[in-house]
């Protein structure tokens, strides 16, 4: 590994080095990211308090939400700060670090959304065994080995990203440190090293985006068996999981599964994974849901009602 480098630091250039523009990506970067926090804050508080939402569904969703809270966390708070400054840097091992938690939370992600796959699988096709096959042991297993999951794919990434010699250029045309655009700076070949992003990041987006659209075409096959109020509420359930599968995987395949290329638009769609998706993703499944809504109508009016009762006294 070429762990002696000459560069310490990198110069990241952000969206934009016009100073008006940089005025509206913090304006943007906030709201956004405020709204993400909220939004899944919200549904995590939700699951954890209510006692209507203790399937397996929500155990995931509560995950998903984790994740999502997460993944945004990695990126946007430096992007907001860095959006302020005249020159925004970053030093090589924290540059690491984001590489290695942009990865972590994003394959994290990817695991959850099969694992709520899986589960409306064996709700929909295997009513009668449900709740064997998808016991809270089970389940709590199955969110462990995704952690170790996502835990060895950062660790790969980093491995790649320690491998490679920095002696010179040190200026990052994005917003955020990752693998693609540390390849551009790389003082030697990076031929190998990109083939086995492609086959590392690029295959596990690739590979869970066909098995994830493959289980929802089958689960969606199997609904014509079921009564017209089971088919609504299943059909409610997988669009919201499709729309966030399709939100989420097509801009991560457009960047992982293809040569060391950059192309202008780069940067605007890993806008909209980085910050768009996780926004999206509790507005999706809140209003979507019937449960999940009213779980929450209840948090607020039970708080509510709690505010009232110290006010009086």
């Amino acid at each position: 590994m070429h762990l002696n480098n000459n560069v310490t630091e990198f110069i990241l250039l952000g969206l934009t080095q016009d100073l008006f523009r940089k005025k509206v990506v913090f304006a943007i970067f906030l709201i956004f990211y405020l709204g993400t926090l909220l939004g899944n804050l919200l549904i995590i508080a939700t699951i954890k308090t209510s006692q209507a939402l203790r399937s397996p569904m929500y155990f995931f969703l509560f995950y998903l939400s984790l994740s999502d809270t997460c993944f945004s966390t990695s990126i946007a708070p430096r992007t907001i700060v860095d959006a302020l400054l005249k020159t925004a840097t970053i030093s090589f091992s924290e540059c690491i670090i984001q590489v290695f938690s942009l990865h972590f939370f994003g394959c994290l992600e990817i695991f959850i959304l099969i694992l709520m796959a899986a589960d409306r699988y064996v709700a929909i096709c295997k009513p009668l065994h449900y709740t064997t096959i998808m016991s809270h042991r089970v389940c709590s297993i199955l969110v462990a080995v995704a952690w170790v999951g996502s835990c060895v794919h950062s660790l790969v990434q980093i491995f790649l990203a320690l491998s490679l010699p920095f002696c010179g250029p040190n200026v990052i045309d994005h917003f955020f440190c990752d693998l693609e655009p540390l390849l551009n700076l790389a003082c030697s070949d990076t031929y190998v090293i990109n083939l086995l992003l492609v086959s590392n990041s690029g295959a596990i987006c690739t590979v869970s985006f066909v098995i994830l659209i493959f289980s929802y075409v089958v689960i969606l096959h199997s609904l014509r068996n079921h009564s017209a109020e089971g088919r609504r509420k299943a059909l409610s359930t997988c669009i919201s999981h499709i729309l966030v599968v399709i939100l989420f995987f097509v801009p991560c395949i457009f960047i992982y599964t293809r040569p060391a290329t950059t192309f202008p638009m780069d940067k605007m769609i890993s806008v909209f994974y980085t910050i768009g998706t996780p926004l999206l993703n509790p507005l999706i499944y809140t209003l979507r849901n019937t449960e999940v809504k009213n779980a929450m109508k209840k948090l607020w009016s039970k708080n509510f009602v709690s505010d009232n009762i110290v006010e009086q006294y």
